[in-house]
């Protein structure tokens, strides 16, 4: 398979033109044109058609298929995690991977080496209502350590030369994104910067790997992000807060494999069933509430939110409707770092990475200096709250004075709030946070910090106490 060149220059004439496709398309000194403008306005986001695909094939190539196709040795992976646990296991699974947990998958490399690899589940799979759920973000991640060491961990139990190579490749990716991953806190996620990392080491057109940059990496510090479940992608024209990832959906998840490909062939080959695995995600319903529901308080919540919510959230029930719009940084109010990162320029070479590579094209990785308001299917499941994760529960998401400035989770044993609707968590006063030594900090959300911001988002605080409770009460039904 052969990917187009998405680059379509205007045809000015002669030599001039030929020069412009050569250069890329991109020199608005030399040409006088524009440089393609990497953003899209607020407002409603647009449909645009899908690939059909197979679920059964594509749920078969998440859990099974080698989409990361870098990792650790089979034997030396055992070493480093001897054990599964049963609640980590997947149905579905075959071979090897039928013992893995289901954030790993084991394959055989071109050298005749099994190694195991991490899967699109390490942040796309967790626990909740006492089952895991496959397409529920991952709030429990830690991506507050240098991953670089885990990689040597590994290395002490490597034998041979096959095996040495084959976790000599994953350690060099893991060098080279490590710097630019490595969140404050416990809980969000770094991929934005993890795939930007990526762009600047490799070259968009061929796939190869450069140990040294090819174009100005992120900066150092991610901003935090919550993930978002996948049940939701059946509603949303763009796959990401800010509305990047409009287009091709198929196209825009193969992001997912750019730790470990090597060449445009490899994409290629991944490309065949990443259909499949997009049709597989729109097809998940999200979970239902498994605790008891006060059905007359819930009926009272519902008249409420299709009076405050439903114009941005959608409606729900036979007749479901959703919206697909971006508001503002300055209307909704939420922390705007993410949203004003991704269109203030700063970020634009990556958008000219994707329009070049066969991930996409230049309206794909297209934002809007806003956040989208979500569908709110399965939310009660989803907590934390806000883009990056900085409301521990939705009845502080409804009154935010309720919103503590920092708070960790409660994790021995992690507890859910049904009252709350949220993950159980502890507040704590600003000097407990002084006192705090590097290994406590790293499990305390500080709201304080650059884009883990807890501010915005305030338009149920004019609510009644009894109001807000009835609201959260039918939100637990969605």
């Amino acid at each position: 398979m052969t990917f187009p060149n998405r680059c379509f220059g205007r045809m000015a004439g002669g030599l001039l033109a030929l020069a412009l496709l050569l250069a890329g398309c991109n020199d608005e000194e030399e040409t006088g044109a524009p440089e393609a403008d990497h953003r899209s306005e607020v407002g409603v986001v647009p449909p645009a058609e899908q690939p059909p695909g197979d679920p059964e094939a594509g749920y078969s190539a998440l859990v099974n298929a080698p989409y990361v196709s870098c990792g650790i040795p089979y034997d030396a992976y055992r070493r480093v995690a001897p054990e599964t646990a049963a609640e980590d296991l997947l149905p579905g699974r075959e071979g090897r991977n039928a013992e893995l947990p289901y954030a790993a998958t084991a394959h055989v490399n071109e050298e005749g080496v099994e190694i195991v690899s991490s899967n699109c589940l390490t942040c796309h799979a967790a626990h909740a209502g006492g089952e895991l759920i496959v397409g529920l973000g991952n709030e429990f991640g830690d991506f507050t350590g240098d991953p670089t060491r885990m990689a040597l961990q590994a290395g002490n139990y490597v034998r041979g030369e096959a095996e040495t190579d084959a976790w000599a490749h994953w350690a060099d990716r893991l060098d080279g994104i490590a710097p630019y991953i490595r969140t404050k806190t416990v809980g969000v996620n770094p991929a934005p910067n993890l795939t930007w990392a990526l762009m600047a080491h490799r070259d968009p057109e061929t796939m190869e790997w450069s140990d040294t940059p090819l174009i100005d990496p992120p900066p150092e510090d991610p901003l935090p992000i919550s993930v978002p479940p996948w049940w939701g992608m059946a509603k949303k024209n763009a796959m990401f807060y800010t509305t990047i990832g409009r287009g091709d959906h198929s196209r825009f998840m193969l992001l997912a494999s750019m730790l470990c490909v090597e060449s445009t062939d490899e994409v290629a080959e991944i490309d065949g069933y990443a259909d499949d695995i997009r049709a597989f995600i729109a097809s998940l319903e999200a979970p239902a509430y498994p605790y008891p529901v006060d059905e007359a308080l819930a009926a009272a919540g519902a008249e409420i939110f299709a009076r405050e919510c439903s114009a941005c959230h959608g409606t729900y029930g036979d007749e479901e409707t959703y919206p697909n719009r971006v508001y503002g940084v300055d209307e909704v109010g939420t922390d705007p770092a993410y949203a004003v990162e991704a269109t203030d320029g700063s970020r634009d070479r990556f958008y000219r990475w994707v329009a070049r590579s066969p991930y996409g094209d230049a309206e794909t990785a297209a934002p809007a200096r806003g956040y989208i308001a979500p569908p709110l299917d399965g939310v009660w499941a989803t907590a934390p709250y806000l883009h990056n994760g900085s409301v521990p529960s939705m009845a502080a998401l409804l009154s935010s004075a309720l919103r503590p400035t920092y708070w960790r989770h409660a994790t021995e044993p992690r507890r859910y709030d049904r009252q709350a609707m949220g993950w159980s968590h502890e507040a704590l006063r600003p000097d407990e946070v002084e006192q705090a030594g590097p290994e406590a900090l790293r499990a305390i959300y500080d709201t304080t910090l650059r884009g883990y911001g807890n501010e915005g988002h305030t338009y149920s605080d004019d609510l009644s106490e009894a109001d807000r409770a009835a609201l959260l009460e039918y939100l637990k039904t969605l």
